[in-house]
């Protein structure tokens, strides 16, 4: 019997926008995620298998408390959010279904999706900001829009969750210096190590 081994991935990439900085007091009110295949080899992207982008209201007081503040960075309405919530059922379908998870400064995201769904610790992450060594390349920094714009993909960026995510796919499937697809480089460098959440990490310590 032969085993065919699967070259095509699941890779799921995702964004957040929140309320703050501190996960254990701050809120996720934007989630968007892109589920497509790659190859794993080579890192060429396949296919858009689905995408969905989910608001929330922010519950704690602390949370909403710092919307206004945190207004000038996503632009996200107070209005548009009262009243909604995640659809977890469907956004679960989303981790399960992943072999990978790409994000833009992926420590960020996953620290406050891990206060909603604590299965994320058990995904293999990958951080597209960090994985590549783009100062080395000769960008001034690693910030999304910088990197945008030196690729000529767009000028402008909303800070609205699927406009960064599709932005950054666009990103990946970009040749870089080396003559490698982004995302291969991304996938050479390895997974993140699993979030060890401030209390753990005390408990370690």
């Amino acid at each position: 019997m032969i085993i065919m081994k699967r070259t095509e991935q699941y890779g799921l990439v995702l964004d957040v926008e929140t309320t703050g900085l501190g996960p254990t007091k701050d809120e996720v009110i934007e989630l968007a995620l892109k589920l497509f295949t790659y190859r794993k080899e080579t890192g060429e992207i396949l296919e858009i298998i689905e995408e969905d982008s989910f608001l929330r209201e922010p519950l704690s007081r602390t949370a909403r408390n710092n919307y206004d503040t945190a207004f000038r960075v996503h632009g996200i309405p107070f209005e548009s959010v009262i009243g909604k919530s995640f659809y977890d059922v469907k956004i679960k379908t989303y981790f399960h279904r992943a072999d990978s998870v790409f994000a833009h400064n992926a420590s960020f995201d996953r620290s406050f999706l891990y206060q909603m769904y604590p299965e994320v610790n058990d995904l293999k992450w990958y951080c597209t900001m960090r994985n590549i060594p783009w100062k080395n390349y000769g960008f001034p920094n690693g910030k999304l829009l910088t990197l945008l714009q030196a690729h000529n993909i767009t000028d402008y960026q909303t800070h609205r969750a699927l406009d960064d995510i599709t932005y950054l796919m666009d990103l990946l499937k970009q040749t870089s210096p080396k003559g490698n697809l982004y995302l291969q480089e991304v996938l050479e460098k390895g997974p993140m190590r699993k979030y060890q959440p401030a209390t753990a990490r005390t408990k370690l310590g």
